[in-house]
């Protein structure tokens, strides 16, 4: 079983035990998304796996949170939030923008891409150390820039 799940149960049963209802059902809809991807995919998830679940659900969440503040829902808005800032707890430290821009120059020297053609490597290469911890969307912008110039 994976550490991150371990630690998502455990603060599952913290929140229950603090009758804490509005994060027992914010850990429990993590668990059932870790549980149904888990039963779809026939194996245990190892943490990398948890952490692309994690940061799938943030994801959605961001889009709802946004087309709720847009339609005015507040009360679904905040509830969104809530769920955002929990699933974020469970996160691995966000990289900084100069630990990107390393990562990327690391990565582009060890494929030796030279061109637009080596992007897919070069993607490869940052997939395992910026995973979870960057927006891929974004970091992906930042490499066709490099690969540019």
């Amino acid at each position: 079983m994976s550490e991150l799940k371990n630690t998502i149960g455990a603060a599952t049963t913290a929140a229950m035990r603090a009758r804490d209802r509005r994060r027992v059902g914010a850990l429990r809809l993590v668990n059932a998304e870790i549980k149904r991807v888990e039963v779809d995919e026939r194996r245990e998830l190892a943490d990398a796996d948890v952490l692309q679940v994690l940061t799938k659900m943030l994801k959605q969440r961001r889009d709802s949170l946004r087309q709720y503040r847009d339609a005015g829902r507040d009360d679904l808005a905040d509830q969104e939030q809530f769920e955002i800032d929990l699933i974020d707890e469970f996160m691995p430290q966000a990289a900084t923008d100069a630990a990107i821009a390393q990562a990327i120059d690391a990565a582009v020297a060890s494929v030796g891409a030279t061109s637009m053609r080596d992007m897919g490597k070069v993607m490869g290469a940052l997939r395992g150390s910026l995973q979870g911890r960057a927006d891929m969307g974004r970091v992906s912008a930042l490499v066709k820039e490099r690969l540019a110039n």
